[in-house]
């Protein structure tokens, strides 16, 4: 049985659940990731009422998290998106995905963006059979090598 929590970024299990992201993509990409050098994703708009931090538990242990980012009045950013590897196959990340996207249409939000790595191929896959079509870059975040929207149904 998976558990959703929305939690502040800094609790100690989000902060897990980051570093293992960020140690999963600096293993599988061709380059170092550098969370500085790219699109914010700071823990004042990854609370509410700007955003949301999520983490998926599995027995009480944090297996994945997803976060979502929803200003008004523009499309919601979906970032940080991870699943543990002993978690996955389970369909946890498409039910963090649906989450989020939940979250950012009761925003307001009628758009949702998100944008990642080539290295990251289960997650591309997972994002196209989700709904999300590869469009033009719409930011500069240096570590992406592909980015997508999809639209979010009232």
């Amino acid at each position: 049985m998976v558990e959703f929590r929305e939690v502040d970024p800094d609790d100690p299990d989000a902060r897990h659940c980051i570093a293992q992201y960020f140690a999963e993509l600096n293993r599988r990409a061709d380059h170092d990731y550098d969370p500085a050098a790219g699109v914010s994703a700071d823990r004042e708009e990854l609370v509410a009422p700007a955003g949301a931090f999520l983490v998926a538990y599995t027995n009480g242990r944090p297996v994945g998290c997803g976060a979502v980012k929803h200003p008004g009045g523009r499309a919601a950013d979906i970032k940080r998106m991870w699943v543990d590897g002993a978690a996955r196959g389970q369909g946890i990340a498409k039910r963090i995905l649906t989450e989020l996207e939940g979250r950012a249409r009761g925003s307001g939000a009628q758009v949702a963006h998100l944008e990642t790595n080539g290295a990251l191929t289960e997650a591309i896959a997972m994002y196209r059979s989700a709904g999300y079509v590869e469009v033009e870059p719409f930011n500069d975040e240096p570590f992406a090598d592909h980015w997508f929207e999809k639209p979010l149904e009232p």
